[in-house]
């Protein structure tokens, strides 16, 4: 590990105001983030905006990784590091981007960071984890939550591409877990500074084959309002949080980890409600409460081991 990370570990360890600060501000970007990606579809495809987010993410990255003295993976590595591209960022933010065209931006954000309940219910089937009755209640409730704010729209006959659109970010979010699931399998060896930006790269270099194939007739719009949408979600939401963030994992457990990205959906909410105008029903808030309920619940109680 470089030296200028292991002091900046230190000074975080040392100052936990700053743990506090960190955690803050990288939830309240991200959150942002979902406003930024739902009003970048005024001036490009969905995929486009992912091809260049990204493809500006991984340079970002690669900077980082050489700042902080992080070699290249072993090719043995790479493989696994490509399939985790296409799990994480390719297939995620594809169906995420194009989801958004239907789905408000708030809501959005409540469905894809569903993640850890799916995430959870494929380590039991992959991974032949065990839950204890908490877990089981937590995951349960978090269900439920999912299934209030989908169920709603249904019951409702709410427009068909809205529940298309939802429907694709919850596929979006069980590739996320799977992607984790896929990482604690054959990926644990490497450091996540190195599992981000690499994967990140083959993920961009995937959304860009798509974004060519299926909107390379399609206007883009450049203005300041656009490169300021790429470089926000491209430079600080995808490379320079997820730096800090990994950073941070060294310094706090993963309970409280899992339990502060859930901030990011109530920013998202919040966000999309105070620039968007996007309305918070009843529906809306009850899911995400339960939603938050349930993976905290199913967090705070560790796993049993693992049967081999």
């Amino acid at each position: 590990m470089d030296e200028r990370q292991i002091r900046m570990m230190n000074y975080i360890k040392q100052n936990k105001w700053v743990v506090v600060l960190l955690i803050l501000s990288i939830t309240i970007i991200w959150g942002y983030a979902w406003t930024l990606m739902k009003e970048a579809l005024q001036y490009m495809g969905p995929f486009t905006f992912s091809a260049f987010r990204f493809g500006v993410g991984a340079v970002t990255m690669f900077g980082i990784l050489l700042f902080f003295k992080v070699g290249i993976p072993e090719r043995k590595y790479w493989k696994h590091l490509f399939i985790v591209g296409l799990l994480q960022t390719a297939i995620v933010f594809l169906l995420v981007m194009y989801g958004l065209k239907f789905v408000e931006a708030g809501k959005s954000s409540i469905l894809l960071y569903s993640m850890p309940i799916w995430s959870s219910l494929l380590a039991v089937f992959i991974l032949k984890d065990r839950l204890i009755k908490p877990q089981i209640v937590g995951l349960t409730v978090g269900l439920i939550g999912l299934l209030t704010i989908l169920g709603w729209d249904l019951w409702l006959a709410q427009n068909a591409a809205t529940v298309f659109g939802e429907m694709l970010i919850i596929v979006a979010a069980i590739s996320w877990g799977l992607s984790n699931i896929y990482y604690r399998l054959f990926l644990k060896g490497l450091s996540q500074l190195q599992v981000n930006g690499y994967q990140m790269a083959f993920g961009s270099l995937a959304i860009t084959i798509v974004a060519v194939m299926a909107e390379s007739d399609q206007a883009i719009v450049w203005n300041a309002e656009s490169v300021y949408y790429v470089l926000f979600t491209g430079v600080l939401a995808s490379a320079l949080c997820f730096t800090v963030w990994f950073i941070l994992l060294s310094v706090i457990d993963m309970v409280t980890a899992t339990i502060s990205t859930l901030l990011v959906p109530v920013f998202g909410l919040l966000f999309g409600w105070l620039l968007l105008n996007e309305p918070l029903t009843a529906n809306i808030l009850i899911g995400t409460v339960l939603i938050i309920i349930g993976i905290s619940i199913a967090n705070i109680y560790k796993k049993i081991p693992s049967r081999s």
